[in-house]
């Protein structure tokens, strides 16, 4: 007999050789049949496999989050049975999860087209509807490679080769069909349900090797309930309007080129929204005593290699060669160059915390197929600072730094934050006891500030751990966005030191710390987030004055001279057009305010204020609508700081 202790931590013996579903079966029939999998001592084992030993047991339902990983597992293997019995020949390959759905890559002459998504999804409810039981097997490797190169599957024999000697080689049955895997699944594929949909195609290179063939992807979602499903494809819609490519086409902020690829070539509005996020961000680290530095964008790969970047991030840099043979590297982060500002003068711990920052200039090599728009670049700006501290400081410090992040968040509309803890990553510097140290200290400081953090395992920075500071956006999506890092391994790398109340030399702590992280990425979540309706604090163009009649073209000058002398950003729009239609231009381009004046306005010496969004007008003399525009075009920080002021 075994002994299974239940969530509720009753115990209960059965016999050896029991499998979960019996266990599920044996409390009620709307438990088995709910049930998917089984979590024996914390991980997830298929409902047939037989139990042997003592044990921690749960029986995961459908309506739990665990599952909706098992039903798009059971997804993928369904699409990929759906793609063979309607393409003969079609060579499968790797069908793994992702967040929010699945893909399967597939090797086929002749490419697919969304054209075949109807045909194969139809083929996927039928074999659903089958409700074939998944059933593992342990196969030899000579047996599985033998069957598959049989099948002239060289994928599957390749991955096969790539299973270490003494790793069981599981195969996962599903009817006639059956498929390489780890497992687990659920109990049979009608438990895939039919909330599922397919969503696009997209190539990618077999291991993510362009050297290697290019395969055909499908991407699929799939969830617990139509409902969920029919939620995620509306939050698909409302995200595409919100593309922050389109919108940044039609707002005339950017552009993207095939001969910078990852680069962004910002037009001048984009580069007045750029610039006004940076003097927000200036002031903020102002009021919070960093002191704002600028390091080379190229230096020597020497100091790369002693930082340690070159060894774990050198195949994401760029490097060039110079003519007197010295390999120079185009930073790919900010944090050496502070150190080495750090070390330029003697220090003293009454220096210390010592804050230092920069909006730097980084450049990482990615793949050109996860380049995507602002949000995935290869060269982008950080709001990058670093704090010098004794590592009794460091509490105070982590405290100060999720304070300021938070505010800031907030400033922007982002009320919903979720924080993860990053703890060490399988490549890294430094020993596992200054590991363990500086682990603790992070740790020390998030239950001294009060912050609630969710582990996020291996995730940390090759140099010490961190916090992810994640943003939940308007329509529900997930950004990671600031960061804070404790590095016990950096300043000691590149020799940093300060004099200590004894006289001796001592190593600093180096708190790593963003709070947009990329600006360009800010940005483009920002738009995302607004629908391009930015608050008029950030908009490029503030206001424009649109004439209804030539004979208001002088009166509409000195209305966007006000404007301007007042410290807004305004055009004024005299072309002999219609007011509906550069309303609705001027609207198309996001802009907040649209003041239109015509014969009548410019006799009277008012406005007409028309919103975006609405066809609502308000009139008021020139000096109320100078006055309240400017108030509301005051950035938060400015306003709480003057408030404060006049308190």
């Amino acid at each position: 007999m075994i002994t299974l202790t239940f969530p509720d931590n009753s115990r209960r013996e059965f016999p050896a050789g029991i499998t979960g579903a019996e266990v599920a079966e044996g409390i009620s029939k709307s438990l088995a049949k709910k049930a998917m999998v089984v979590r024996l001592n914390g991980e997830l084992k298929d409902l047939s496999q037989p139990i042997t030993d003592d044990a921690r047991i749960e029986i995961i339902t459908r309506d739990q989050p665990e599952a909706l990983e098992i039903i798009r597992h059971d997804a993928a293997h369904v699409l990929a049975e759906a793609v063979q019995e309607l393409f003969p020949g079609t060579q499968v390959t790797i069908g793994p999860v992702i967040e929010n759905g699945f893909y399967y890559d597939f090797a086929r002459e002749e490419a697919f087209t969304p054209d075949d998504f109807a045909a194969i999804e139809a083929k996927m409810r039928e074999i659903v509807a089958r409700d074939a039981p998944f059933t593992r097997e342990v196969w030899s490797r000579e047996d599985a490679r033998r069957y598959f190169g049989e099948k002239g599957e060289r994928y599957k024999v390749e991955l096969i080769d790539a299973i270490p000697e003494g790793d069981e080689l599981r195969i996962y049955r599903q009817g006639e069909w059956l498929d390489l895997c780890r497992g687990p699944h659920g109990p049979s594929t009608g438990r895939v349900g039919t909330a599922f949909k397919l969503l696009k195609l997209a190539g990618a290179y077999w291991r993510g090797d362009s050297s290697n063939p290019m395969l055909q992807r499908i991407y699929g979602t799939a969830w617990a309930s139509e409902a969920d499903l029919k939620a995620y494809l509306t939050m698909l819609e409302e995200a595409e309007k919100r593309d922050h490519r389109r919108l940044g086409r039609e707002m005339d902020l950017f552009h993207f080129q095939e001969e910078a690829p990852g680069a962004v070539f910002w037009h001048p509005k984009g580069w007045t929204l750029f610039q006004t996020l940076i003097g927000y961000m200036r002031r903020r680290q102002h009021e919070a005593d960093f002191l704002e530095v600028n390091t080379p964008d190229m230096m020597e790969r020497t100091l790369w290699e002693q930082s340690g970047h070159w060894e774990k991030f050198g195949e994401n840099m760029f490097t060039t060669i110079t003519p007197d043979e010295r390999v120079h590297c185009c930073k790919p982060m900010n944090c050496p160059g502070h150190v080495q500002i750090f070390r330029n003068g003697l220090k003293s711990y009454r220096d210390l915390p010592l804050r230092i920052a920069e909006f730097g200039k980084v450049h990482r090599y990615e793949p050109s197929g996860a380049l995507h728009g602002l949000l995935r670049v290869r060269h982008f700006t950080q709001d990058d600072a670093h704090i010098f501290c004794t590592e009794d400081q460091i509490t105070e410090e982590c405290i100060a730094v999720n304070a300021l992040i938070l505010s800031i968040y907030r400033d922007f509309g982002f009320d919903d934050v979720r924080v993860k803890f990053s703890d060490r990553p399988e490549k890294r510097v430094g020993s596992d006891a200054v590991w363990d140290k500086a682990e603790a200290a992070l740790k020390a400081a998030c239950e001294a500030a009060g912050i609630a953090w969710t582990l996020n395992p291996g995730e940390g920075a090759f140099y010490g751990p961190k916090l992810e500071y994640v943003l939940r956006d308007a329509i529900g999506r997930d950004w990671q966005c600031g960061t804070l890092q404790v590095d016990f391994n950096l300043p000691g790398r590149l020799g940093a030191f300060y004099i200590g109340p004894d006289g001796d030399r001592h190593v600093p702590v180096m708190l790593h710390r963003a709070m947009f992280g990329s600006l360009e990425r800010f940005t483009g979540i920002l738009i995302e987030n607004d629908a391009g309706h930015l608050p008029l604090w950030l908009a490029p163009v503030q206001v424009v004055v649109a004439t209804i009649t030539s004979e208001a073209d002088d009166y509409a000058l000195k209305v966007r001279q006000a404007l301007e002398a007042a410290g807004l950003r305004a055009e004024v729009d005299l072309r002999n057009e219609k007011i509906n239609y550069k309303v609705r231009e001027h609207s198309l381009a996001k802009v907040p305010v649209i003041i239109v004046c015509g014969r009548r306005e410019a006799q009277e010496g008012t406005v007409n204020i028309r919103r975006l969004g609405s066809k609502d007008q308000v009139a008021m003399t020139l000096d109320q609508a100078v006055t309240a525009l400017v108030a509301e075009a005051t950035p938060p920080d400015v306003r709480r700081n003057a408030a404060a002021l006049a308190a």
